[in-house]
């Protein structure tokens, strides 16, 4: 028959190896690990991997206590009862009192044996112990009603027992109470024997995943070897995309990513080189020049002959610093497409009447007319105030030495729609339709013009207008009343406003 109580939870007498194998575990995330200690993926997977493993089994120990525990309760529960009802159907009412006829000796029925004691209890009418032993302690409940045994945990001499009691009915007699007690190692050693039954199996095959999983592991991570070895066996020149086909599918981002690094790499390289190799071809001129000037002024005797070679060694110093100055301008503005400019709200406007009025006094020298229309209002873009004063003093120099003397050259700032206009508009021989697409490629000149420059100031503007994700474009302006010289507007429009995104690097 079922318990009517239910079993309580007694101290769990399980191996001591958990404990151990816990503390061999290897924590998931190390606390005191430096934030620069340098981490290895395959410590990391084998952390979150094992860790988990390692806190489970003792759960699972634990379980399997538990349920070996009431996998072993029940025969005993059963045997308990079965001799409680036994002893029960042999207490008979004779002669005015209560006797327990058995027939056999009782020691027969308990089959007491080396692992577990037992006891038994039969009472009188009034209370009075019948047979059996006193000490067993009696059922806290007033239920006399007769029928299947019921069980519970108590105490013995300070010692945990279970303890099955029924009433057994007699004739025209109120029911006497029948108790069975015993001790609880039995089914203790019984859990135990489960227990290792499951748990030394594990000692097994929770060393053998390990190792598997290690392998696992070690296998899976070969990739990533092989892929470090081909970088390795690489050439420093060798600058060519990783096929991305032959890395696993999860590093395949990593993998294009670096390609992205070496593309951009590749073209700052060529930048560079590109650069040197400017920079050196036009250095050759001015240096030269300024040989031959110094060479022929140490041999001047008259001192007019000796101030004009010094005047065109001044002139020649003065175009190589300009040119020096426009070739780190440029390199400057390359340079900086490569990373994130530090970029902010900047008036368009009052920067357009500052960078004029630094341009006055060489207007007035070349008898220009500068002049600047700005709208009342700000004109505010997103960008790098160095740089677009930079790309704007390009635009009124390059039409500064194109516009003869008389002209005029004007610079203005207009909204067309939501989007800010930068216009420089000169009156000079213009730009044929076929030359403007190369004007600003470094260091082209238009044939057949006899202005001095370096052919670098209109690259600047370009690489400074691409940064700041405008666009540059050349136009004949409308007036067109000379043919002669038609002039040149160079237009540069800036597409996002300032509540807009901050512009990007190319």
């Amino acid at each position: 028959m079922p318990d009517q109580t239910s079993p309580q939870p007694r101290p769990l007498v399980a191996p001591a190896a958990p404990a151990t194998v816990q503390k061999a575990a290897r924590p998931s995330a190390n606390p005191l690990r430096r934030p620069d200690e340098q981490r290895s993926l395959f410590g990391e997977i084998l952390d979150w991997m094992l860790a988990p493993l390692l806190v489970l089994w003792p759960m699972s120990v634990t379980l399997t206590f538990v349920v070996a525990q009431q996998i072993a309760d029940p025969p005993f529960d059963r045997k308990l009862a079965e001799t409680a009802s036994l002893i029960a159907d042999h207490v008979e009412f004779r002669q005015g009192a209560v006797e327990l006829r058995l027939g056999i000796d009782v020691s027969e029925v308990l089959r007491p044996d080396a692992t577990v004691s037992t006891w038994y209890m039969v009472l009188g009418l009034r209370g009075e112990l019948v047979a059996g032993d006193a000490e067993i302690p009696l059922p806290t409940d007033n239920d006399t009603t007769t029928g299947a045994p019921r069980l519970r945990f108590d105490k013995m001499s300070g010692a945990e027992v279970r303890v099955a009691h029924t009433w057994a009915q007699l004739t025209n007699q109120p029911p006497v109470l029948v108790q069975v007690a015993e001790t609880l190692e039995a089914r203790t050693q019984l859990a135990n024997e489960i227990i290792k039954g499951v748990i030394v199996p594990q000692f097994i095959v929770l060393p053998l995943a390990v190792l598997l999983v290690w392998l696992a592991l070690t296998r899976g991570l070969a990739p990533l070897t092989a892929l470090q070895a081909r970088i390795r066996r690489r050439r420093p020149e060798d600058r060519s995309p990783i096929d991305a086909r032959a890395a696993p599918e999860e590093i395949a981002p990593l993998v294009e990513s670096f390609n992205d690094l070496l593309a951009r790499l590749s073209a700052s390289l060529q930048v560079q080189k590109r650069f040197i190799a400017d920079a050196a071809h036009q250095m050759k001129t001015p240096l030269a020049g300024l040989r031959t000037q110094s060479e022929l002024a140490l041999r001047q005797t008259d001192p007019a002959e000796l101030r004009r070679s010094l005047t065109q060694i001044a002139a020649a110093t003065e175009r190589a610093t300009r040119l020096i100055n426009q070739l780190l301008a440029l390199a400057r503005a390359e340079h900086r497409g490569a990373e994130v400019p530090a970029v902010e709200a900047v008036d368009l406007a009052q920067l357009t009447r500052e960078v004029v009025r630094d341009w006055v006094s060489q207007a007035i020298e070349r008898q220009i007319d500068l002049g600047v229309d700005v709208m009342a209002e700000a004109a505010e873009v997103f960008g790098a105030p160095l740089m677009l004063r930079e790309m704007l003093g390009n635009l009124i120099d390059n039409a500064l030495r194109y516009t003869p003397a008389g002209g005029s050259v004007t610079a203005r700032v207009l909204r067309d729609g939501g989007q800010v206009v930068l216009e420089v508009e000169d009156t000079g021989p213009g730009i044929a339709e076929g030359e403007r697409p190369r004007v600003f490629e470094p260091f082209y000149r238009v044939l057949g013009t006899q202005v001095e420059g370096s052919g670098l100031g209109l690259a600047i503007v370009r690489e400074i207008v691409e940064q700041h994700d405008a666009q540059v474009s050349i136009h004949t302006p409308a007036r067109g009343h000379d043919q002669a010289l038609p002039g040149v507007l160079f237009r540069v429009r800036f597409a996002q406003a300032p509540q807009a995104t901050a512009p990007s690097r190319p």
